[in-house]
């Protein structure tokens, strides 16, 4: 079911979310491979690089202040991964800042 679910959620991206995908996809930047929602445990990433134990997720409105999103970050922080939680309007307003702290977050362990 999580497969299906990741494939609607592919198919029915935001504009943050594409926007994010471009900078992300083919390796292009320094060499990390992304993965674009992908079911990890009991939950769906936005996009996740495993070799750098890095999960990026794109966060809207409904975002703000989600004690879900607490458990969540809790739970992949016990599995490993690093995570980045950028704002929708920040990806679509500032790429160039997003990209340098994604790029400092694949520069560190």
């Amino acid at each position: 079911m999580s497969t299906d679910l990741a494939r609607k959620l592919r198919r029915d991206a935001t504009d943050a979310e594409m926007a994010m995908w471009r900078m992300l996809r083919a390796s292009q930047l320094a060499g990390a491979k992304f993965r674009r929602q992908r079911p990890l445990g009991p939950y769906i990433v936005d996009f996740i690089s495993f070799s750098h134990r890095l999960v990026i997720e794109c966060d809207g409105g409904q975002h703000a202040g989600s004690s879900d999103d607490a458990k969540r970050d809790a739970w992949l922080a016990c599995q490993g991964f690093r995570i980045l939680r950028f704002w929708n309007h920040d990806i679509l307003t500032n790429p160039e800042g997003i990209l340098t702290t994604i790029l400092a977050a694949l520069g560190s362990p």
